[in-house]
């Protein structure tokens, strides 16, 4: 930040908080130094601020004095981030110099913003998306590496692409007694040797759609625990549905507790 100059007896530098300390209120410091004209004068002031109460951290200067400003710091003893508005006070006309959030540790100094390890901080602005971004982002920075905004090169769990563009299988053959997932809607189960289905109950919700492909040499049977299960076409409520030898049945959901069974089913 550059020299802060106060010129005129009715000049000074105030800060206010946004709002009451949590538990302690910030300290600040402030150093300067008087010019009359023929000799400096170095002068300095310290405090606690007060919460949204104006506290001048640099006071007038007497008359005829230009009062010079070398340094400000406000540090946050608080057990929680405060935000500071710094301002010019020329006769009570407030010209803000900054406005800042610090965290818990952090010192706000006309050289900028120090974490509580004395490191300099730095705030970085936003960029409007639509219209501030030009290029391609690499995947390594959360990009997909393309510089097209095509669905095609964006895939939905980074194999299958968006929408798919075929019926993904849902993990390797089942062998073994299998219990349909939610993260089975729009992928389909390849039963193999041993294997078999069950569609639980209050698990899916309305459109929610998952096939099963029965790859062996005979029937498999589907249980159906889900409170109301209908093979298409039909009006009876089925406990357990066969599924033909290389069959394929595709299950529609109509609620949680209500689904559909067409294909090569009885």
């Amino acid at each position: 930040m550059g020299i802060l100059v106060l010129d005129a007896t009715t000049k000074s530098i105030v800060v206010a908080m946004s709002g009451a300390a949590a538990t302690t209120n910030p300290d600040f410091t402030a150093a300067w130094a008087d010019d009359t004209g023929s000799a400096f004068t170095e002068g300095a002031s310290d405090g606690a601020l007060n919460g949204t109460s104006s506290v001048t951290l640099v006071a007038a200067p007497a008359s005829s004095t230009r009062r010079v400003i070398k340094n400000i710091t406000i540090e946050n003893k608080d057990t929680a981030a405060v935000t500071l508005t710094i301002s010019y006070n020329n006769n009570s006309t407030l010209r803000v110099i900054a406005k800042v959030t610090l965290n818990v540790g952090d010192t706000w100094t006309t050289d900028g913003t120090f974490d509580t390890n004395g490191s300099f901080k730095q705030t970085l602005g936003s960029i409007n998306l639509s219209s501030g971004v030009t290029g391609t982002l690499g995947t390594a920075n959360g990009g997909t590496g393309t510089t097209t905004g095509s669905l095609a090169n964006c895939t939905v769990d980074g194999t299958n692409p968006v929408g798919y563009r075929n019926i993904p299988r849902s993990g390797s053959a089942k062998t073994t007694s299998y219990t349909l997932a939610t993260g089975d809607v729009g992928e389909f189960i390849e039963v193999g040797s041993g294997g078999s289905v069950t569609i639980p109950d209050a698990t899916f919700a309305l459109g929610d759609v998952v096939s099963v492909f029965n790859n062996t040499t005979g029937n498999v049977t589907i249980t159906c625990t889900i409170t109301t299960a209908y093979i298409s076409g039909t009006d009876a409520d089925k406990a357990t549905v066969t599924l033909a030898t290389r069959g394929i049945a595709t299950i529609l959901f109509l609620s949680g507790t209500v689904c559909v069974i067409s294909g090569n089913v009885s």
